[in-house]
């Protein structure tokens, strides 16, 4: 019989990880969570769901998670985010793909879609297609911390698409996702200032409208309501921290230097 295991990596995610887990009862031969130090319920949540807990230290979003990937033992791989869970639809998809274990199939893409305080999102950032169900061994997670993506190592057979939705609890309230924002926009800067990039005022001035129209007219973000009004401005507000984070390390370090700042 194919064989599944859940990876995740967690840290004081009391209250969403209980969602997690029970979307995937009974469905995956076991859920390895590696947890880098929650104080809160975490580490009970996971106990009582049987999880194989393992305590790290934190390496980054793509390195933690790549351990966490390393450590699964079964034929197939679903790599979660400990503030998502399965849909029904998308359980019975994935059920039906193991079933199949279709041997020209590396991996499986599905559609991750925000939830806002229990309601979903149907337009802001949608779609929103991740790589999250692979063969064990066929994929690695690379990009720039945050912004994690697991990707196939080789072409070892075709990646296709699941139907349902990955429902992904990261908004409870505004004020707590944009003070989220400002934690991963400074990660994220930093990994692009490790790469070499300098930032500007030009990416300062046009990334943050760039965005925000991306989400209403692309996206059409308009037809969620007030919700996904607040979440294209909650994009464009990252860029502009983002960017401004980049410009301000990047003249501490021109100052240290007693360079010209960029």
């Amino acid at each position: 019989m194919t064989t599944l295991s859940v990876a995740i990596v967690c840290k004081d995610n009391a209250p969403t990880v209980g969602r997690t887990l029970e979307s995937v009862a009974g469905l995956a031969s076991e859920v390895v969570a590696l947890d880098s130090g929650s104080t809160d319920a975490t580490p009970e949540i996971l106990a009582r769901h049987g999880a194989r807990i393992e305590r790290v230290a934190w390496q980054g979003h793509v390195r933690t998670k790549q351990a966490a990937l390393d450590a699964c033992r079964s034929d197939w791989i679903l790599a979660l985010d400990s503030d998502e869970s399965l849909t029904p639809r998308l359980r019975a998809s994935i059920e039906a793909a193991l079933a199949r274990n279709d041997p020209a199939i590396a991996a499986y893409e599905v559609n991750r879609k925000v939830w806002w305080n229990g309601a979903p999102l149907e337009h802001a950032w949608q779609p929103e297609w991740r790589l999250r169900l692979t063969r064990r061994g066929s994929a690695r997670w690379g990009g720039d911390d945050p912004h994690d993506a697991l990707a196939l190592t080789a072409r070892q057979g075709r990646v296709e698409r699941l139907e349902g939705d990955l429902r992904h609890d990261s908004i409870h309230t505004l004020a707590d996702f944009l003070r989220k924002q400002v934690f991963l926009s400074r990660i994220a800067a930093e990994s692009l200032r490790a790469r070499g990039e300098r930032g500007s005022v030009f990416r300062l001035v046009t990334s943050p409208p760039a965005a925000w129209l991306k989400q209403v007219l692309i996206k059409q973000a308009w037809r969620d309501g007030w919700h996904g009004w607040c979440a294209a401005s909650a994009v464009a507000a990252a860029a502009l921290m983002k960017h401004a984070i980049l410009l301000d390390l990047a003249r501490s370090a021109a100052d240290q230097r007693g360079d010209a700042a960029p």
